[in-house]
């Protein structure tokens, strides 16, 4: 269960993360609200998912869904240049994501 409060949590991070920048500059109220409340919902399920889970791969998995999900909500939908690098970065991201949990998570 700690696993899907984490991989929520994670798409809320993406979620902020996109608000974030629609907010432009925290300047526009809707997005700027949306921003606040995916963030404080991310923060509270990470809380949670880190009640059974080691810190170290958890918080490598929210922040690689975080980070591999706002680079792609902006090149598909923002209209974000799409690159090789881009691509094979995020793979890299989701890369060492999979590994660190391999490494030893017990939970």
């Amino acid at each position: 269960m700690a696993w899907v409060v984490l991989v929520t949590a994670g798409l809320f991070e993406t979620a902020f993360a996109v608000l974030l920048k629609l907010s432009r500059g925290l300047t526009q109220p809707w997005p700027t609200a949306g921003f606040a409340v995916c963030a404080l919902i991310s923060f509270g399920l990470l809380t949670i998912a880190l009640r059974e889970l080691e810190v170290g791969p958890a918080y490598a998995v929210w922040t690689g869904i975080g980070a591999a999900g706002a680079a792609v909500v902006g090149m598909v939908v923002l209209g974000d240049p799409v690159s090789v690098g881009k691509l094979v970065s995020i793979g890299l991201v989701l890369a060492g994501v999979v590994g660190l949990n391999l490494s030893g998570v017990t939970a």
